[in-house]
């Protein structure tokens, strides 16, 4: 098939573009959030940049949309409605913002396109009203197993911590900077000063995940995001895991990958359990791993997608 989709999120976009169709991606400039192409990314040559002043006169089979703005753009640019002149999933990739379970979902009033949620705990929350939902569970590429955990530090990765803060748990790094270094990486990291922990920056992928998995312990710190892919990434490295049980974390990091709970300090102290006890970090990593490559693997992901782009198409 012949796919438009925007480079929204990197990471899902790169787990996207992995299966067999052609990837059409707006293109206008890399700094540009309506269409930023590939913007660079080691993408296999079926994900195309196009201009959007050519989309027009391009064969389209299927949209996928993952922002309200993009029906009103799709309309303009292909000169066609989604849902009504060409077939279009909407991928819903965060968990309601201001209300946790009341908060109506911008499609809850279309009928004839299928939200897809990202995970179990979005389409729970949010109300979908008529829209026809299906959940699509994350699926990334392998970056395989990679641990040594010898340094006795703990990894985080959050993207503008400053701005999101409570959101993403910037406020509780000092805690867990009590029980050992942190290792903040991530986009947008100016202005942060934290005693214990040290802003290292946003690294391209493969540096990043080689970083991480010399750590200890990944620590996941998100109390209203959707389920990160950096906490995946993290458990199919091999890493084990202390993360804050909000959203779909309950249900995606088992209890022999880690330690989960809303109880900060026992996330903490399991933090310094894994700082004293290597041998039990690396049990814990190696089973965060095979749980992660078993319900996260990309096969069924995209597997998942292709059932549902099928069942779109007239």
């Amino acid at each position: 098939m012949q796919l438009l989709v925007w480079h929204v999120h990197g990471s899902w976009c790169t787990s996207f573009v992995q299966g067999g169709h052609t990837y059409l991606l707006p293109y206008v400039d890399t700094e540009d959030p309506w269409g930023r192409g590939r913007c660079g990314r080691d993408w296999p040559d079926n994900a195309i940049d196009v201009p959007v002043d050519s989309l027009r006169d391009t064969e389209i089979d299927v949209v996928v949309l993952q922002r309200p703005e993009e029906l009103a753009l799709t309309e303009r640019w292909l000169g066609r409605r989604p849902g009504i002149d060409v077939p279009a999933v909407y991928v819903e990739h965060n968990a309601p913002r201001e209300r946790a379970a009341t908060t109506r979902h911008p499609l809850a009033d279309r009928g004839d396109i299928v939200l897809a949620h990202v995970t179990h705990f979005n389409e729970l929350m949010w109300d979908n009203g008529i829209a026809p939902t299906v959940v699509i569970p994350h699926g990334i590429v392998d970056p395989g197993y990679q641990y040594t955990g010898e340094l006795p530090h703990s990894a985080v990765l959050i993207n503008e911590p400053v701005r999101r803060n409570r959101i993403v748990g910037t406020d509780l790094l000092p805690v867990f900077a009590e029980a050992a270094p942190v290792d903040l990486y991530g986009m947008g990291l100016d202005g942060l000063e934290i005693p214990g922990v040290t802003p290292v920056g946003d690294l391209g992928q493969t540096a990043l995940h080689r970083e991480m998995a010399l750590r200890r312990v990944y620590v996941h710190t998100a109390r209203w995001t959707s389920l990160g892919l950096s906490l995946l990434e993290a458990m199919q490295l091999g890493m084990p895991v202390a993360a804050v049980a909000s959203t779909e974390v309950a249900t995606a990091v088992p209890p022999e990958a880690g330690f989960v709970s809303t109880d900060v300090t026992m996330l903490v102290e399991g933090v310094r359990t894994l700082l004293e006890q290597p041998e039990l970090a690396v049990r814990m990593g190696k089973s965060a791993r095979e749980y992660a490559l078993t319900h996260y693997g990309l096969d069924a992901f995209l597997r998942n997608w292709d059932n549902l782009l099928h069942r779109v198409l007239p």
